[in-house]
């Protein structure tokens, strides 16, 4: 007869019955020397396998506290979150912070971010607003606005809707080498797939944030006015 420990978790036998191998034997007369008969050695074997099988499966599962926890964001500065609420407003959230065009200056990218409602659950985060502001000598100052429209310092971007825009979607991610990268689609009620998204990335010969062709290879040269936007490639 095959010895069973109390710890064995073998999955071959129910969990209502006892092992296998020992149905049958249940109604043999006695053991061949003394007295103790052999349906109560059944019974004990019986009993014993079952508590190895209980202890296999009361194992709890780890409590969620134990669960790895991501590193919680950096706080904004007060003076970052000052200048971005003075550009946009007490609801201006600060999405990101640092040497985002990798020139070595100061940069933070703030929006208006529209809430997640039952009614507007687009996905990617929605803006009204949202603004690239740098620190120079201390001072902060606009680099890059968005708004109705995409503009700089010298003008509206190259690819900037002639329409008026209320609502974007904004996508960005940062590059070691190309630094900040910023993806706006406009919405018209809601996303539309076919919509290419306008890139817009720090121009380290120009030292400006300009946009990008549609291969997103290239960068745009500004209009001045919306009425005759201009699509030179430099």
């Amino acid at each position: 007869m095959e010895n069973i420990s109390p710890g064995d978790c073998s999955c071959a036998n129910a969990a209502g019955g006892p092992p296998s191998f020992l149905i049958g034997t249940r109604d043999t007369a006695a053991v061949r020397s003394g007295n103790i008969r052999l349906q109560f050695i059944v019974s004990i074997l019986w009993m014993t396998s079952s508590l190895g099988l209980a202890g296999c499966s009361s194992e709890t599962p780890k409590p969620a506290a134990q669960a790895e926890s991501k590193p919680a964001a950096p706080a904004v500065p007060e003076d970052v979150q000052s200048a971005a609420e003075s550009l946009l407003g007490s609801q201006a959230q600060v999405l990101v912070f640092g040497d985002l065009a990798k020139n070595g200056k100061q940069e933070f990218l703030a929006a208006n971010v529209v809430p997640k409602t039952p009614t507007n659950n687009l996905p990617g985060t929605i803006v009204t607003r949202a603004v690239v502001v740098e620190n120079n000598d201390g001072k902060w100052a606009e680099v890059l606005r968005c708004d109705e429209h995409l503009k700089n310092q010298k003008g509206f971007l190259g690819r900037t809707p002639l329409s008026g825009i209320t609502g974007w979607r904004l996508q960005y991610e940062q590059s070691d080498v190309k630094g900040l990268e910023l993806y706006f689609t406009p919405l018209k009620g809601a996303i539309d797939s076919h919509v290419q998204p306008i890139g817009v990335r720090w121009n380290p010969k120009t030292q400006r944030y300009q946009s990008l062709d549609a291969s997103y290879e290239q960068f745009l040269l500004e209009a001045p006015t919306l009425e005759a936007p201009r699509s030179n490639i430099r």
